[in-house]
């Protein structure tokens, strides 16, 4: 399945619809040939989806070039000046053809796919970037999103340095002799848990910053029981920080009984970081990894 498509024609957006539905059943990352994509022909009037696209297009310093952005495109502050058009994931095709683009770039598991071959069908090109949750994964979207606007150049000189912060960033946690077991949930809404497991942004970076995932029974984010949390034996709760039923504080956190007999709640170690930033990976998941790291790790490994 290519990574990339260049939708000109109707079978290539049935392309696209197909292998953004693959998407769901395929593991991030390594499915999809490496090949970089050709320049858009206009890239003057550009939509991202995707926040880490947005974050790169900003990083390069093209963000003139931007009309539209999708909602998960919170970073930088500036990106808020520019029109959402929509969630990454409920993309409805009148909104990003509603701000005249001349070219999209779309993370890979934009949709649904049916709004995708609609956008393919319109005319418009598209670039759909790959997403895998590593470092290399990091380096590999902002060579796509150089390619794709024509500024290989800048976007080799990015990586270069993204991939020399991550390398740092992920080099503080190699003396560590015994590894914290992290359960990153999801939400908690109605008092169940929806937590992480393998293949998916919250284990890629516990890995980077030198934690285990403490649930690798399967992929995804799926509802455990109480029981499965018990026996994950989490040493840290790592949650973004957003507030409502989804968030958590307090007393009544650490006395759900799922989380009250874990090492991490006798201790009361909750970790909670701004998920765009924790989750991205993009520019700045070298800090996210740093910080994450620290809270982790609060006196630094001998080495």
């Amino acid at each position: 399945m290519p990574e990339l498509l260049r939708l000109r024609t109707a079978e290539k957006a049935a392309l696209a619809g197909f292998a953004l539905l693959m998407a769901s059943f395929l593991p991030a990352g390594g499915t999809m040939a490496e090949d970089l994509p050709q320049a858009l022909p206009d890239p003057s009037r550009l939509v991202t989806i995707g926040g880490s696209l947005t974050e790169i297009v900003f990083a390069l310093g093209e963000e003139k070039r931007l009309v539209g952005r999708d909602s998960t495109s919170t970073y930088p502050p500036e990106a808020a000046e520019i029109p959402d058009v929509g969630y990454m994931r409920q993309l409805a095709p009148e909104g990003v053809l509603s701000v005249a683009p001349t070219g999209i770039i779309a993370l890979h598991g934009s949709g649904p796919p049916e709004a995708m071959d609609v956008l393919g069908n319109g005319g418009i090109p598209l670039v759909v970037v790959p997403e895998s949750y590593d470092r290399d994964g990091i380096l590999r979207k902002i060579r796509f999103v150089g390619a794709a606007l024509g500024s290989p150049a800048k976007a080799e000189e990015l990586a270069e340095r993204v991939g020399r912060e991550i390398d740092t960033a992920e080099a503080l946690t190699q003396g560590v002799a015994e590894r914290k077991r992290v359960l990153f949930i999801l939400s908690m809404q109605g008092g169940r848990i929806l937590a992480s497991g393998t293949g998916t942004a919250a284990d890629g970076v516990i890995e980077m910053a030198g934690g285990v995932n403490a649930i690798d029974s399967f992929a995804g984010y799926k509802k455990v029981s109480e029981e499965a949390v018990i026996q994950a034996q989490p040493d840290v709760i790592l949650m973004m920080d957003r507030g409502g039923e989804h968030g958590a504080s307090g007393e009544d956190f650490f006395a759900h009984p799922a989380i009250a007999p874990t090492p991490a709640g006798q201790s009361r170690t909750l970790v909670r970081m701004d998920g765009s930033y924790l989750l991205g990976f993009g520019p700045r998941t070298a800090a996210a990894v740093r910080d994450l790291a620290a809270a982790l790790y609060p006196t630094p490994p001998a080495n």
